[in-house]
């Protein structure tokens, strides 16, 4: 996954915020309008399209325009990226202590100090 650390600065960085986070906990629902994932908002407009446009840079949603609406649906692959992610790190602090453990056992078995 360090093979692309602007994706993931940009993914973590959209999940930062609780407002893009509810966004996407909507968007988990299926497809929205931009109005209608406003309105629970207290923000005007141009305030809460800066969310969306960081949403979709980062590759969380994408946006389509028909007529006069434009329609946010959320992508999977970040889940997948960030998912990948979470998992090199969840072994390599297994990993870590696993040994901390087995450390801390051979040393305590041979009647060393704590």
């Amino acid at each position: 996954m360090e093979q692309h650390p602007r994706q993931m600065d940009g993914l973590f960085q959209a999940l930062a915020d609780p407002t893009r986070r509810a966004v996407l906990r909507r968007l988990g629902q299926g497809p929205a309008s931009i109005s209608e994932l406003a309105k629970p908002f207290d923000m005007a407009l141009p305030s809460f399209m800066k969310h969306i446009h960081l949403l979709e840079e980062s590759g969380w949603i994408q946006t389509r325009k028909e007529g006069r609406v434009r329609t946010c649906a959320i992508e999977k692959k970040p889940f997948a990226v960030v998912q990948a992610w979470l998992s090199e790190q969840r072994d390599l602090w297994e990993g870590r202590t696993d040994r901390l453990e087995q450390f801390v056992t051979r040393t305590h078995g041979k009647g060393e100090p704590r």
